[in-house]
């Protein structure tokens, strides 16, 4: 690395590092009394090293007066002045290490909370894109393990430095007092001291790197398959997936044994540079003691003995602060993510629900190719407007523009005639229900689950009165618990009709006037269907309802079909219409939706 780059690093560190300790100042106060306990702490570490000095005086002459010019402390003498010296000093210690341990504790705890809720609520307002190009596992592990180590680098590393920094400096401050000459011999050996931990600083921040890639690694391996275990199961993948998570957490292990061998090697190689320093010292002592009494001698080399340990701790704590700036890093990277956009400012508080699409085009960022091209059409308050095609051919994508999932440049949007990129979000989606192929439950009750989110406390007649319309009340009384029957992780204890159901109960109790079905019979058997059918009869009265499907049934009473190929509209009108045209459509229907003859997907490929 370059000293160029070199300085680059350091300053993003500092940089980084300062952001992150702004975190601390909502805690200023506890964070202020626990480096005020730390360098009562700091201030005892001298004073027991000095009380060796009336120790060893104490040896040859007991009854020696510790403070002759003080008249009220005229009897104390060293006999008994050693030993209560020891208790008060130990008393002291003991209430600034209180001080500071269990302060600095609250605000590290704190600081953890904050900054967890802060990444949550973070990631609620990315936009989709970021949750396609980042998998789980990374991002579960940012909110719980990055965190973590960012904590360690805002207060540990902190305590780190005020505590042993203290020590080191009224440390130095006595041997300064005592015998400044030999005190300089020590002063000599802290250039390479610092020479040494700004090395070791920089592998310890590249390889807490490499740790936080490689944990998120085996989050994202434990998510994927505890989420997708029946598949596993099913098609044999245990061993795939045991030596899947081996070499996930087996690579997070090797990364961090690397780390704690650089560590292994830095802290004795600094140990044995303040030894040597050490023993340099305690030959000029014997060599130059001139007049000083042996219990001065011994106070001074047991002050300078004092200071390896501090010295050490506080190179040690540059392992710490990588770390944490590392994680920070991925942290601020991710608040710093540009949020979804937001930028409408008008709210439509009725709504007819005439849907409007001119001249759409979409690509996926960093694609060039259109998903969507020159898309048009119209549907009227009321109307059942259905896309039909091959899969690819955009038709969910269409669906995700609508509510604003995905950020569109050309063309334009309008629900009642006004472009939804001038309408807030909130306010949008408040006017669209949605249900989806996949069904996403949470695990918690039926009721919960169908009164979800804006829809939370409504009344129990209103959730019964959705379910009954969606066909999911005459199951959900068969179960233990009614309505309140917890339904697992992802509705894992529903069947996928069941799911499906309840996820058109909730979309019937929002009532809003845009409904956008996408695939939603897809995971439906031919009982579970007819129930559906019936449901979204009374479903899509008097409201706009835009249609995914590839089963007939679901949509040959709509009042428009768009047939989609490639991202693009190639036929459109009634199902008699597009039958009686003998084209693409009438092809689909004579496969019951399922993918175009060979001899079809030959000329498409050979176009």
């Amino acid at each position: 690395m370059s000293s160029n780059e070199s300085n680059k690093t350091s300053l993003s560190s500092a940089k980084i590092y300062f952001r992150l300790l702004r975190y601390v100042r909502p805690y200023i106060g506890l964070f202020s009394i626990s480096i005020f306990g730390y360098l009562l702490f700091a201030a005892t570490q001298p004073m027991l090293g000095y009380v060796l000095k009336y120790f060893v005086d104490g040896l040859t002459t007991p009854d020696a007066v510790l403070f002759p010019d003080v008249s009220w402390l005229a009897e104390l003498r060293l006999l008994q002045a050693v030993p209560l010296l020891i208790v008060i000093i130990a008393l002291w210690q003991g209430v600034g290490s209180f001080l500071g341990n269990y302060f600095l504790a609250k605000v590290s705890l704190g600081l953890v909370h904050d900054l967890r809720v802060q990444l949550f609520n973070n990631l609620l307002t990315l936009p989709n894109v970021y949750f396609d190009q980042n998998n789980s596992g990374h991002l579960i592990s940012r909110i719980t393990y990055n965190v973590t180590m960012v904590t360690g680098a805002a207060t540990e590393a902190i305590k780190v430095v005020v505590r042993e920094g203290m020590t080191v400096v009224f440390l130095f401050g006595m041997l300064l007092w005592m015998n400044w000459k030999l005190t300089l011999v020590m002063v000599a050996i802290l250039p390479l001291i610092a020479l040494m931990v700004s090395s070791a600083s920089k592998k310890f921040r590249k390889q807490s790197k490499k740790i936080q890639v490689a944990m998120g690694d085996v989050t994202h391996v434990s998510s994927e398959t505890i989420h997708g275990y029946r598949v596993v199961r099913s098609f044999g993948g245990e061993e795939f997936e045991k030596e899947r998570f081996l070499k996930a957490s087996d690579s997070n292990t090797k990364r961090q044994l690397k780390m704690v061998k650089t560590t292994a090697v830095y802290t004795p190689s600094l140990q044995l540079v303040i030894y040597s320093a050490m023993s340099v010292l305690l030959f000029l002592v014997l060599l130059l003691r001139g007049d000083s009494s042996p219990g001065d001698l011994v106070a001074y080399i047991t002050l300078a003995g004092l200071l390896p340990k501090p010295i050490r701790q506080l190179s040690e704590v540059s392992s710490t602060i990588q770390r944490g700036v590392a994680g920070a890093e991925s942290i601020f990277e991710q608040l710093d993510e540009e949020p979804e956009d937001d930028s409408g400012t008008q709210e439509l508080t009725q709504v007819q629900g005439r849907l409007e699409v001119r001249n759409l085009s979409f690509a996926y960022p960093q694609t060039d190719k259109l998903v969507l091209d020159d898309i048009s059409f119209v549907a009227e308050p009321g109307q059942m407007v259905a896309l039909v095609g091959r899969s690819g051919s955009g038709k969910s994508t269409l669906a995700s523009l609508v509510p604003r999932f995905y950020a569109y440049d050309q063309g334009q949007i309008l629900l009642d005639n006004v472009d939804i990129k001038q309408l807030k979000l909130r306010n949008l989606r408040r006017h669209i229900a949605l249900v989806n192929q996949h069904v996403s439950l949470f695990n918690d009750t039926v009721a919960n689950n169908i009164a979800y989110g804006d829809l939370a406390g409504a009344p129990l007649e209103q959730i019964k009165a959705a379910s009954e319309a969606a066909y999911a009340a005459e199951f959900i009384e068969r179960m233990p618990e009614g309505y309140q029957t917890l339904v697992g992780e992802n509705g894992v204890l529903l069947s996928g009709g069941q799911r499906q159901r309840l996820a058109i109960a909730r979309a019937l109790l929002k009532n809003a006037p845009l409904l956008i079905l996408d695939e939603a019979t897809s995971a439906l058997d031919t009982e579970s269907e007819r129930h559906i059918q019936a449901a979204l009869e009374h479903a899509v009265q008097g409201r706009t309802t835009l249609v995914i499907a590839h089963r007939l049934s679901t949509i040959e009473r709509a009042d428009l079909i768009l047939v989609m190929d490639q991202g693009k509209i190639v036929e459109r009108g009634t199902h008699a219409e597009l039958l009686a045209q003998n084209g693409y459509y009438s092809r689909l229907h004579a496969t019951q939706f399922e993918d175009l003859a060979p001899e079809q997907e030959v000329d498409d490929e050979s176009n």
